[in-house]
């Protein structure tokens, strides 16, 4: 089911900036269908998060279950592939801690940062495709000539990198930029969870994907984020390394529940 069918706009962010040590998530979800049941279950989430700041900013990547009994909890932690290991470390201990903070009731709960993903949760969710509550940003700036090359340039190396992501080597990770004309160049990067298989990742980024031509049809730049993989593209470098000054503004926001 696509973003189409689930959209509540929330809100407009305008000559919004994101650089690499900003503190703010890009977005959080706090199931308030899901409440810690017990005192030990809330302790089990605490020591959850613990480990997966722990083993995550070791490896990037952690899916781990902890607890006993009803009280179960599971957690996963990822951060994105380009990133160095202590950009790594900092985001996922940052989203370990500020999880806990804005979601201090809930038992499923989740935190996008610009470089790492973090989630929790009472129900077994490791190795499934979860794209029940997305976000979307769009730049609020449309392509405004040769549109048609645009598209079909932006799907041909969707194309590209989405197949580099489903390869095992790759850890779930598509990068790649082409060449619009001698001074415009389009830069898009996909991602998904590794927990997931082959055919579960390319399932997700297809609905990502997919949601572009209905919310970002001639945008200069999108990106959604699931809990299960993220994708993004924009007409600057924002993946390491760096050709130029991360920037994101004139930028638009949309959260979007099932």
């Amino acid at each position: 089911m696509t973003l189409s069918h689930h959209l509540l706009l929330l809100g407009v962010l305008s000559l919004w900036h994101c650089s690499a040590d900003s503190a703010d998530p890009l977005g959080v979800f706090c199931n308030k269908d899901a409440k810690i049941g017990s005192q030990k279950q809330s302790a089990y989430i605490d020591g959850l998060s613990v480990q997966l700041a722990l083993k995550a900013s070791t490896n990037g990547f952690v899916a781990i279950s902890y607890g006993s009994g009803q009280d179960f909890v599971h957690g996963l932690a990822q951060c994105r592939g380009d990133v160095s290991k202590e950009g790594c470390s900092t985001c996922i201990q940052d989203a370990a801690k500020q999880i806990r903070t804005r979601c201090p009731n809930e038992a499923d709960s989740r935190i996008w940062f610009e470089y790492c993903f973090l989630r929790y949760s009472d129900k077994d969710f490791i190795g499934k495709v979860d794209t029940g509550f997305g976000i979307l940003y769009r730049n609020g700036d449309n392509v405004t000539t040769e549109t048609e090359r645009f598209n079909e340039e932006l799907g041909k190396l969707m194309e590209k990198i989405r197949s580099q992501a489903v390869e095992p080597q790759n850890a779930g990770l598509g990068k790649g930029q082409t060449k619009l004309s001698p001074f415009v160049t389009l830069y898009a990067l996909v991602q998904c969870t590794r927990d997931l298989s082959p055919l579960s990742c390319a399932q997700c980024l297809s609905i990502a994907v997919g949601n572009f031509p209905n919310f970002c049809d001639n945008r200069k730049g999108c990106r959604v984020l699931y809990s299960s993989c993220y994708t993004r593209y924009e007409l600057y470098p924002f993946f390491f390394p760096l050709g130029s000054a991360q920037r994101f503004s004139n930028t638009q926001m949309m959260m979007v529940y099932p």
